[in-house]
């Protein structure tokens, strides 16, 4: 019995030390278990590639579509965890198409960035007419998944939603050392990931995170501006 108990804490505790690196889907290889019960979880700091301080914001522009992400002075309960809100904005062809207030929080000992659900509104012509891809962990068997990970490596596969048949967003790193060209500048260092869904296995798409700012192009889009902005 000691034995067991032994090999079940260094088990634990193995997990713990790798932050994100924990228990793998072990039929697809995407990683659904962070050892979120073991963190300190806090609602405000940064790892290499994710900002959650109060204030900043990214702006990214690219035909006709304009996507505005700002970290809002307010926090959200979402199952039991106080989480930071984050606003992100997008309009097509200049009106306002939809509006999503994100939960995250960040695991203070490991800075693993997790995403505890989120509100959507889409808009028509102004007006709310739907709110599809709403989801809140502790709901429905949902759960928080990986936003972004403290210590990224290559080939790291994992899910950023856990919200079955409403959203199963994954994410696997494809490389840590692109170089990125915006209008804002140009980045080195630069992050791939691959980003698909559990719910449509065709649909695919890919970003790139710059060290110290976060999201700088997403597909067609690119950073514009970022930094600190005030009454936010």
């Amino acid at each position: 019995m000691k034995t067991k108990s032994f090999l079940c804490l260094l088990a634990a505790a193995t997990m713990f030390a790798s932050g994100a690196a924990g228990a793998q889907d072990t039929t697809s290889g995407w990683q659904q278990e962070f050892g979120i019960s073991s963190c300190n979880l806090v609602t405000q700091g940064r790892n290499p590639y994710f900002v959650l301080e109060p204030g900043f914001q990214l702006v990214l522009e690219g035909g006709d579509t304009k996507v505005q992400i700002t970290v809002l002075d307010e926090t959200k309960a979402v199952a039991g965890t106080t989480t930071r809100v984050v606003e992100e904005r997008e309009w097509k062809k200049g009106e306002l198409h939809e509006v999503s207030r994100n939960y995250f929080a960040m695991c203070e000992q490991t800075k693993d960035v997790f995403y505890f659900g989120e509100d959507v509104d889409y808009y028509k012509k102004g007006k709310v007419v739907k709110h599809d891809g709403s989801w809140h962990a502790g709901v429905n068997g949902n759960k928080a998944g990986l936003i972004m990970a403290g210590t990224p490596k290559a080939k790291m596969k994992y899910y950023q939603e856990i919200a079955p048949g409403v959203a199963m967003d994954r994410a696997e790193i494809v490389s840590l050392g692109e170089t990125c060209k915006t209008p804002a500048g140009t980045f080195s260092g630069c992050m791939k990931v691959k980003e698909s869904s559990a719910l449509d296995l065709l649909a695919s798409e890919y970003k790139y995170h710059a060290p110290g700012i976060g999201l700088v192009r997403d597909e067609d889009l690119r950073l514009i501006r970022y930094g600190f902005v005030k009454d936010k």
